[in-house]
């Protein structure tokens, strides 16, 4: 969890963590053996310009790591309070948060990486690159993985599992989560039971969000269902989204220039509303 090694946007959203200490540990893992090490950093942070994110790309990549997350910041001050103390006007604008992104790739896919779907890269020969050519990649609240299996189970205040028959959330503070854990109860606050086509749905979802493609005959011989309803399911989305997306057959994909738009243009498939003042922003 690098997300900045800017000192300054460190102290900003409260995680001081020097380039220094973290080399140390890099090294220190290295040297016990661990031969695979993963690292996330994050664009769209209070006061970040491309000057600081050229900086820390580039000592993120110097630690060498084998896999790398770019994820947007998410600004929801409504759910982690510490987030009451940013200013918004330190918040770089949408347009700008695209710029960010776009200029961390670049300096990863220069230093030899391959972008994985839509926020990770990878190493030539990785199990996320081998995995994507060959469409078998899958997408849970981890990021990409090229684990099959259905159930995640996740551990910690506001952790996120998914079974087979739909999602469950631990309590988010830790104070509860502690406590319902000593206690010996499941530390569960709320969740969601897969109902209708809800699976169907995040099928699509998933399958846009890793190959920016989907195919609704096979998604339909997946689930055993027709194909013409699934197809039905995108009806719409070229008036809302124009220039984004491309037809062929029983095939939708998502053109390269609009693939930065992947989560915008996969929520229309989302069949729940979302208010879009209470959640992160999707680019």
């Amino acid at each position: 969890g690098v997300q900045d090694f800017d000192p300054m946007i460190q102290e900003v959203i409260g995680r001081p963590q020097s380039y220094e200490v973290t080399r140390a540990a890099v090294e220190g893992l290295r040297a016990r053996g661990i031969s695979s090490l993963n690292a996330d950093i994050l664009y769209g942070l209070p006061h970040q310009d491309q000057a600081r994110m050229q900086a820390s790309v580039e000592k993120l990549i110097d630690l060498g790591p084998d896999r790398i997350a770019l994820f947007g910041y998410a600004h929801v001050p409504w759910m982690a309070r510490r987030q009451k103390l940013i200013p918004t006007e330190a918040l770089p604008s949408p347009e700008a948060r695209l710029e960010l992104f776009e200029l961390a790739r670049a300096l990863f896919e220069a230093a030899g990486y391959r972008q994985i779907g839509i926020d990770h890269f990878a190493r030539p020969g990785d199990g996320l690159d081998i995995a994507q050519k060959a469409g078998t990649m899958r997408r849970n609240f981890q990021g990409y993985t090229e684990d099959k299996s259905p159930t995640l189970i996740g551990f910690g205040a506001s952790a996120i599992s998914r079974y087979p028959q739909g999602y469950a959330q631990n309590e988010p503070a830790t104070s509860k989560y502690t406590a319902r854990v000593q206690a010996g109860d499941l530390p569960i606050a709320r969740g969601h039971a897969f109902a209708g086509d809800d699976r169907i749905r995040a099928r699509i979802i998933e399958k846009l969000l890793c190959d920016f493609a989907v195919d609704f005959a096979a998604i339909a011989g997946e689930f055993d269902t027709d194909a013409t309803a699934l197809i039905a399911m995108a009806e719409g989305l070229e008036d809302a989204l124009p220039g984004t997306t491309e037809r062929s057959g029983t095939k939708l994909s998502i053109l390269e220039s609009a693939r930065p738009l992947a989560r915008i243009i996969a929520r229309h498939f989302d069949a729940y509303e979302m208010n879009e003042s209470g959640h992160s922003q999707a680019v």
